[in-house]
């Protein structure tokens, strides 16, 4: 078996390849740009070298020769979409790229897909389209679930980003119904863990706070909008999610919300990671206007029923291990030394 990844360099693209490799014996093709950062993947390097199950390919999802040039080649069984402009607050400055990536970049690699089938009926693999949970934006209040966001609530993007998410999640259920493509899409809500990047809030609160014990910046956590609420999951039981979502009875053209148990404000989130540090008692809290989002999406409460009884899955990993783990990664990654932007 194959398994394609796009955005295999990113930080679920890195913990999916972890989990694909130690709990399949399937073959992992990487999509990557030629200037793709490869942190993230730099424990896997050598396997990729020694094509120890690993390979990467370029593409880019600007690109639709590319794209179709490593379709038609692999052929793989199962696509995991994953790359995108994930930034939603980058998303306000660069609004093109943002939808040319997220929307025109996944039709243009279903429609590589797609032309990859028409020429050879046999070949029908399955697809992961990873849209978010942004999709649902700031919902009115008259209009909030009681039990949480279930997949038939109203879209209210909240951003560029959101917007182009919702294109993309569009784009997998028309795949799907107009072509008979094995498409499922997602809803995953907010998910984090080591390797998240410095520009997601919980991320950046814990790279803040490992700078400060290690003395390279003063006690200060620079901070945006602490009052918008969160669930939260760990990463590694996301890839698991998108593994079984794939692999227990895939069901064309659904769409599902996924997300973890615990629910908290950002400013929890900030509370909980300074309480884990021994500068606890001298680190201070400054709010920085430029981390503030022109409009936010400020209820991301999943209800992940539909996901869970199709699949079985449930979140294992505690939010406490979590938030243990993002602060210990950024720890490790300030001891080997190099400069950092205090973002």
């Amino acid at each position: 078996m194959k398994a394609l990844i796009t955005g295999i360099t990113g930080m679920v693209g890195s913990h999916l390849t972890d989990f694909l490799l130690k709990e399949t014996d399937w073959d992992i093709y990487g999509v990557c740009r030629w200037r793709s950062p490869l942190d993230n993947v730099e424990h896997l390097l050598d396997r990729v070298n020694a094509k120890d199950r690993i390979y990467f390919r370029y593409a880019d999802l600007n690109d639709q020769i590319s794209l179709y040039t490593v379709i038609n080649e692999i052929r793989p069984d199962y696509v995991f979409h994953l790359a995108a402009q994930s930034y939603p607050k980058t998303s306000f400055d660069a609004p093109i790229d943002t939808l040319n990536t997220n929307i025109l970049g996944t039709c243009r690699l279903l429609e590589a897909i797609r032309m990859c089938a028409e020429r050879d009926e046999a070949y029908c693999p399955v697809i992961h389209v990873c849209a978010s949970s942004e999709v649902f934006g700031k919902i009115p209040p008259e209009k909030k679930p009681v039990t949480g966001i279930h997949e038939e609530c109203a879209f209210h993007p909240a951003s560029p980003y959101a917007i182009s998410k919702v294109g993309t999640d569009l784009l997998g259920r028309y795949y799907a119904e107009a072509y008979g493509m094995i498409v499922m899409t997602t809803r995953m809500f907010t998910h984090t863990g080591p390797r998240r990047g410095d520009v997601f809030h919980e991320s950046t609160f814990a790279k803040q706070i490992a700078m400060i014990e290690a003395g390279m910046i003063p006690p200060v956590v620079h901070v945006g909008n602490l009052d918008s609420l969160r669930t939260y999951a760990d990463v590694r039981d996301a890839v698991r999610a998108y593994y079984m979502l794939v692999t227990v009875d895939p069901i064309p053209g659904e769409y599902y919300n996924i997300g973890g148990s615990y629910t908290c404000t950002v400013g929890d989130t900030l509370h909980t990671l300074i309480n884990m540090s021994p500068e606890k008692e001298n680190i201070q809290i400054v709010t920085d206007p430029e981390r503030l989002r022109p409009i936010d999406a400020d209820l991301q409460v999943p209800d992940c029923r539909k996901f869970k009884q199709h699949t079985g899955w449930e979140p294992q990993i505690s939010f406490e291990q979590t938030m243990a783990d993002l602060l210990e990664y950024w720890r490790m990654r300030l001891k080997k030394g190099g400069h950092f932007l205090t973002r």
